[in-house]
């Protein structure tokens, strides 16, 4: 009598493939154009802040998913809209102004200023103290009366915004003053600079100009930029570069901001509920003791007493880096 043979099926043997780093430089991860890659940070030349994060202020990991991680995202999108256009050689920046008021391109002025924004931020941070040089700390007390209200302002700002966004020290004019200094909030991927103050998105609707088309559109521009000449254009001075303001705008640079987005926060911080961490309000106050205040004093180039042009107009940088 034969009997039946048990046969035991074996363990299928597990094939599996090396899992895409996602810290990897953004050309060895894509077959995009990879025109815009991770522009170099000071401080992480030798991936310092990549294995140790920002001591006092991000670990490891909120470091790695708010600059290597979320960078390239917005990189590798921005490469994907770009690629074969005539913005794939250009500037992040000028790619953010240049992009602003055309309906069709929003989602690349989204991804262009995001890329510039965070960048912003970053790059103006300092694992170690620098203090603030004097004679940077003497014109913002001139503006603010003293460097503490600035302090005061940036941090309970930042932690009393209701959704995502930036909160920008910014230099500007002043009369009586050779140079001022203030807050400024953007939301979203909103941009400081006067050139992308005024947007003609047709998504958005409190931005939309006109609902008749393009010919209402083109009227709804003509009108916002003759009125734009009462906000600070000089008319008749050939010389003079074009400043495109929006209606009431004014003449201002960038100097410094602050990232109040969720994912560069939360890891570490929390909601600041119960005992999980203290929110975003902790994370503004030690934000404010990793600025290099160094590299604030470059970009307010206060050697410069008097405001000239519009800082914020695209340049035509071959450079392609963020």
């Amino acid at each position: 009598m034969m009997r039946p043979r048990l046969r035991i099926p074996l363990r299928p043997r597990l094939v599996t493939t090396p899992a895409r780093s996602t810290l990897l430089p953004l050309a060895c991860q894509s077959q995009l154009r990879s025109l815009h890659a991770i522009a170099p940070l000071d401080y992480n030349l030798k991936n310092e802040a990549s294995e140790n994060g920002i001591p006092g202020f991000l670990t490891r990991e909120a470091f790695t998913i708010a600059w290597t991680q979320y960078q390239t995202h917005l990189l590798e999108r921005l490469n994907a809209l770009t690629g074969g256009t005539g913005w794939e050689s250009r500037h992040v920046k000028d790619i953010m102004l240049g992009t602003a008021r055309e309906p069709d391109q929003a989602p690349t002025f989204n991804y262009a200023s995001m890329i510039h924004n965070n960048h912003f931020f970053f790059k103006h941070l300092s694992p170690e103290p620098v203090e603030m040089p004097d004679p940077l700390r003497d014109l913002i007390e001139k503006s603010f009366g003293s460097t503490e209200t600035l302090r005061q302002e940036m941090i309970y700002t930042a932690a009393s915004m209701f959704g995502p966004g930036f909160v920008w020290l910014v230099k500007t004019s002043h009369p009586g003053l050779p140079m001022a200094f203030k807050v400024l909030v953007t939301y979203a991927a909103g941009s400081p600079y006067p050139a992308a103050h005024w947007r003609r998105q047709d998504a958005d609707m409190s931005t939309a100009a006109s609902g008749i088309g393009e010919a209402g559109m083109e009227t709804a521009k003509t009108y916002l930029e003759n009125t734009a000449y009462g906000a600070g254009k000089k008319v008749g001075n050939p010389a003079a570069r074009r400043a495109d303001f929006a209606p009431g705008g004014t003449d201002l640079q960038p100097v410094l901001c602050l990232n109040t987005w969720e994912h560069v926060w939360l890891w570490d911080y929390g909601f600041g509920t119960g005992n999980a961490g203290g929110g975003k309000l902790e994370y503004a106050e030690r934000w404010w003791e990793k600025i290099n205040w160094e590299l604030v004093q470059k970009e307010a180039n206060i050697q410069r007493l008097e405001m000239s042009g519009n800082t914020g107009s695209p340049t035509s940088a071959a450079a392609a880096t963020a």
